[in-house]
């Protein structure tokens, strides 16, 4: 292993204060800090409107993305005004569909908006994708410009400011937890002593700060018994030394600028609209395909789901 094999572990830990990627056909920023502005549909704005931290304040600002089906309805003005919404300063009609862009028209004077703080620059956004058998061309108005891609953050994906910086540090803390983590020193022999300064640097803050409660960690089947690091669904001890190298591609199946390893970063409890999951003891190391498999449906979910299965193909 190279030399510059912690660089790119601390690159892989440094991205998991990011949110996960978006193109430029969505409404979501690319791979930006959790603590952005967060977007709040609309049906889930009661639920949601309040941040879990900082006495419920975002940090950055949140704003509601409204269906027109939802606003132009008679009356509703006083509703919105009831739930501190205002249109323009924290509330934007979102069209998505091209039924809704052409049964709901734009109100004259109306513009898309250009900013993520109040004022929003703007009443609506569109985000309606291309019609091929109609000829119709994708509609991308508000927030579509180099400087200000995207108008904000998926707000499940949420975490303020210290929550990001304690769970950097226990993810941290669990690659020095990894059993063979002195088979990664020894490859690293050049930058060894800097890095044993460093490792013990991260385990007495992680102390200072109470993010290797072993017994928490445990239970959440984030560390084994022996305090080593190991993948939430499979419960294998996960490599230090995987951390840094490449996935093993499928033969005929190569591609040159893969950058996916084996290594990613596990959910306990799934990231969803109206949890707050990134956050401390529910973060882990797993491996990429039993990420893969459990997706949206958190361990315990997929561990009932793969019980079904086994069931019914008569394996237990």
């Amino acid at each position: 292993m190279s030399k510059e094999s912690f660089e790119l572990v601390k690159t892989k830990i440094y991205k998991t204060c990011q949110t996960r990627g978006a193109d430029d056909d969505v409404i979501y920023q690319n791979r930006v800090k959790r603590n952005n502005t967060v977007l709040i549909p609309y049906n889930e704005y009661e639920v949601c409107k309040k941040a879990p931290t900082a006495n419920g304040v975002y940090e950055n600002g949140y704003i509601v993305l409204i269906k027109p089906e939802e606003y132009f309805v008679p009356n509703a003005s006083a509703k919105f005004k009831k739930q501190g919404l205002e249109l323009g300063k924290n509330m934007l009609v979102f069209y998505e569909t091209r039924e809704q862009w052409n049964n709901y028209k734009i109100k004259t004077g109306w513009k898309p908006a250009t900013s993520r703080k109040a004022p929003l620059g703007g009443e609506y956004v569109a985000r309606v994708p291309a019609t091929t058998a109609e000829g119709q061309t994708k509609i991308v108005e508000g927030y579509n410009t180099s400087t200000m891609k995207g108008a904000g953050i998926r707000v499940y994906e949420y975490a303020d400011s210290n929550t990001i910086d304690l769970c950097r540090l226990q993810l941290e803390y669990l690659f020095w937890s990894c059993y063979d983590i002195e088979k990664f020193l020894e490859d690293n022999e050049e930058q060894r002593k800097a890095l044993e300064i460093h490792r013990d640097k991260i385990l007495a803050k992680a102390h200072e700060k109470g993010v290797d409660d072993t017994k928490r960690l445990q239970k959440e089947r984030i560390i084994d018994n022996e305090g080593h690091t190991i993948c939430p669904l499979c419960l294998e001890k996960m490599s230090a030394l995987n951390f840094a190298s490449k996935m093993v591609q499928a033969e005929g199946r190569e591609v040159p600028d893969l950058t996916v390893t084996d290594t990613s970063l596990f959910h306990i409890h799934e990231l969803r609209t109206g949890s707050f999951n990134h956050q401390l003891f529910n973060l882990g190391w797993g491996h990429h395909y039993c990420n893969i498999t459990v997706a949206d449906k958190g361990v315990e979910g997929t561990l009932d789901w793969m019980k079904q299965i086994l069931e019914k193909n008569n394996r237990i």
